[in-house]
């Protein structure tokens, strides 16, 4: 078995203004487990547990109660981060700000790679955006072999 990621968490020291701000910004729906301040992620094509049954595109994920302050802005990253594959790069970057999250990194073109931005959410944990059409509106995906 190879050893993909199949799992990400987020922290939260208000977890419904995280909720809150993943669902509106990337459709993200979220299920609580029990009554411990655990919550599932489902990212909608996720690896485990989608509609389809089949292997999903990417990861779900779990949101869990911060058990501290939350990072300043301007801190080090202390854990992992996560980046977002999505559409419409811009728009989503421009959204996320509206509600209520902070540049961390501004949205770039890296050759070869894709358009990529990087935010701090309300709770200032560091998460990335990434599309592969660049701002001149080019795809960095090559043409899929047969």
């Amino acid at each position: 078995m190879a050893s993909l990621v199949v799992h990400f968490e987020i922290h939260a020291s208000e977890p419904q203004k995280l909720i809150d701000f993943y669902s509106e910004l990337l459709g993200w729906r979220f299920t609580q487990f029990g009554d411990i301040p655990y919550w599932s992620i489902d990212t909608g094509e996720g690896a485990i547990g989608n509609a389809t049954g089949e292997p999903g595109f990417g990861i779900n994920g779990g949101l869990t109660q911060r058990l501290g302050p939350k990072p300043e802005v301007g801190a080090p990253v202390t854990g992992a981060n996560f980046v977002v594959g999505v559409e419409e790069i811009d728009a989503t970057f421009a959204k996320g700000l509206a509600l209520g999250a902070i540049e961390a990194l501004p949205l770039d073109d890296m050759q070869g790679i894709g358009r990529v931005g990087y935010l701090l959410d309300p709770d200032n944990n560091v998460f990335g955006l990434i599309s592969p059409i660049l701002s001149d509106g080019t795809s960095t995906m090559g043409p899929v072999a047969d």
